[in-house]
């Protein structure tokens, strides 16, 4: 089974209210070659490389390379209006400055939701910092003496920013794996993003926002960017070369989990959610956030509104998280 992530709330009420539409789901595993499952490879095609032994996907960030993505469309254009999620594995051999030493300043690796029509036209450079619209993006910089950064971000059609999401110094171990899940909720315009470290919460990630001025945003594929770093301001160029793999893709247009509810009442904790039908849920509890209990039986969804119960909980504060699986 694939576990994309959870999602925790206190017994204090509602922790997340998003619309609901019809569900679309994909899970790639790389058991097979991509490139048969509907993946595509555009840019420098030597950069991503399937491995059928290990059931991943090699990667090259170059930033002396043409922009390059290895993706996947979701039969769908994606909006500000629209709550999805991204889930995806990643490991790190080795990330660093890029091969061009007039470049010494940090640059980042990217995975996430894009257009992809513009995202390959000629004027798209992402270095710029406003000639890259119409993207959803998990980021991560190497240190270049600022300190490593995590920055989740969300670009709109008309190349304005998301709010917040800069998160340092935070640097991702090379050789550990990483799931990081990407939640955006359109109820109010936030992505919130969390990684796990073998199956343990890995630092704290800041929300990112979209403000009063964001227009909006179309993406259409998920996937792996390679950006070159041409078009960056003089004198602050940076770059970058990394190599590693991502793994276990899983994209949810709505995500598994939304309008999460807490509820006490006759000895029992109740929490009640909009469930998606093709994931099994169950409800897990923690009271000192170092370790989690299941508390209820594997549920499989409805579409609809689900509730599951922790019927023996304790007397002191608890604190409760649902489990989305996909099979």
């Amino acid at each position: 089974m694939k576990k994309i992530g959870s999602l925790a709330l206190a017994l204090a009420g509602a922790l997340l209210v998003c619309s609901h539409v019809s569900a679309t789901t994909f899970a790639e595993v790389f058991a097979a070659d991509p490139i048969a499952q509907g993946w595509i490879a555009t840019g420098n095609t030597n950069l991503f490389h399937w491995n059928a032994a290990n059931h991943n996907l090699e990667v090259t960030w170059d930033s002396s390379q043409t922009n390059s993505y290895f993706c996947r469309p979701f039969g769908t254009s994606l909006t500000k209006a629209n709550d999805f999620m991204l889930g995806f594995d990643l490991r790190l051999a080795d990330v660093g400055p890029g091969t061009d030493t007039n470049k010494p300043f940090t640059f980042q690796i990217a995975i996430g939701l894009l257009n992809l029509a513009q995202a390959t036209s000629s004027g798209f450079i992402r270095g710029s910092g406003f000639e890259a619209p119409n993207l959803v993006e998990f980021n991560y910089f190497w240190d270049s003496g600022f300190g490593a950064t995590v920055s989740p971000v969300l670009i709109s059609s008309n190349n304005e920013y998301s709010d917040g999401g800069f998160t340092f110094p935070l640097e991702l171990t090379t050789n550990a794996l990483y799931h990081v899940t990407m939640l955006y909720t359109a109820d109010n315009h936030t992505l919130r993003t969390a990684i796990t470290s073998n199956g343990v919460a890995f630092g704290s990630i800041k929300d990112s926002t979209l403000g009063a001025s964001f227009s909006d945003l179309t993406v259409d594929y998920f996937g792996v960017s390679s950006y070159s770093d041409v078009g960056q301001f003089p004198g602050f160029e940076g770059s970058v070369l990394a190599h590693g793999v991502v793994d276990n893709f899983i994209f949810a247009s709505p995500p598994p989990v939304t309008t999460l509810k807490a509820l006490n009442g006759s000895g029992v904790a109740n929490v009640q959610f909009r469930a998606t039908t093709n994931w099994l849920y169950t409800l897990e509890r923690t009271t000192s956030f170092q370790t989690w209990s299941t508390v209820s039986a594997i549920v499989p969804g409805v579409s609809g509104t689900m509730q599951l119960q922790d019927t023996n909980p304790p007397t002191a504060n608890a604190f409760y998280r649902v489990h989305a699986e996909y099979p």
